[in-house]
């Protein structure tokens, strides 16, 4: 295991364990949230007409192992950094850490991950290790927060605390980027690797609850650079109210990154052989060809 000195550790994954232990018997709280990512995530399974019968689900708590038991996959074990979280899916439970999985080659034909890979240091490395543990043809699900989420909530924090100490320290954890998703899974060896998010709009008619509901759920920060001085007094009165009204209330956003991909296959569609195709893209579109006025050569 890397040193805690390491500058490539961005997250304190013992911080986060303790959080997600905690927040076993608090999460009931946001569990409407919860529970609505968990069933856009396996809206995609039901998309597949492929069956399953080996299933890993990765920090689901409590809400994807019932799920995935319901679209009749009898085999599935659950895992997570906490161990009462595991233990809350029921069935076959692993404590384990995303960085470091414990399953030999091969062992699951489907892995669902929701809202638990954006706490991994090493998240290449993280996709990796799950793709090892599929079998050929397998199916690779997971949902996690995208750049986007809770940007309100950053940008009032920063501003607050520059304007009350001499600058700000991180509040709010990064967050991957779209484009960064098929990249991420082709690099890992994803077939058919596909990328998309979508927004989970809440809003809040008293925007402490907000803060509320991240520590319920063990979503605060986690960051190693994070500034382990007492906060200023006034820091989170100044940024909640400097936080845009919204119709409804004080809005947050939840940016889903969605991760569709599938561990390599013999029986999987291929790109053809490069410079084998037999009819020019012009005539399959039914265009003009035009030139780009450049002479030859």
């Amino acid at each position: 295991m890397r040193a805690m000195s390491d500058p490539h550790l961005i997250f304190d994954r013992r911080l986060v364990r303790l959080r997600r232990e905690r927040a076993a018997g608090t999460q009931h709280a946001v569990a409407p949230v919860l529970e609505a990512a968990a069933e856009r995530l396996l809206d995609r399974l039901d998309d597949t007409t492929r069956r399953f019968e080996r299933a890993l689900e990765i920090g689901g708590r409590g809400l994807v192992a019932p799920r995935l038991r319901e679209r009749g996959i009898a085999s599935v074990a659950s895992m997570d950094l906490s161990p009462r979280q595991a233990a809350s899916a029921g069935g076959l439970a692993v404590a384990g850490d995303e960085e470091w999985l414990p399953f030999a080659a091969g062992s699951f034909d489907l892995v669902v991950a929701s809202l638990s890979l954006h706490w991994v240091n090493d998240l290449p490395g993280a996709l990796a290790q799950i793709r090892r543990a599929m079998a050929p043809d397998g199916l690779f699900l997971a949902s996690l927060p995208a750049l986007g989420t809770l940007q309100n909530l950053r940008e009032a924090l920063t501003g607050a605390e520059a304007s009350l100490r001499a600058g700000a320290s991180p509040r709010v954890s990064p967050f991957p980027e779209l484009r960064d998703g098929a990249g991420l899974l082709q690099r890992a060896g994803f077939a058919l690797p596909v990328a998309d998010v979508e927004d989970i709009s809440l809003a809040y008619r008293n925007p402490l609850a907000l803060l509320r509901d991240l520590q319920a759920a063990g979503e605060t920060s986690a960051l190693r650079a994070r500034d382990n001085r007492i906060p200023p007094r006034d820091l989170f009165p100044a940024a909640l109210a400097s936080l845009p009204p919204g119709t409804d209330g004080t809005p947050a956003t939840l940016r889903l990154l969605t991760l569709t991909g599938w561990s390599p296959g013999p029986d999987q569609p291929r790109p053809a052989r490069r410079g084998s195709a037999d009819t020019r893209l012009a005539d399959a579109l039914g265009t003009k060809e035009q030139g780009t006025g450049e002479a030859p050569g």
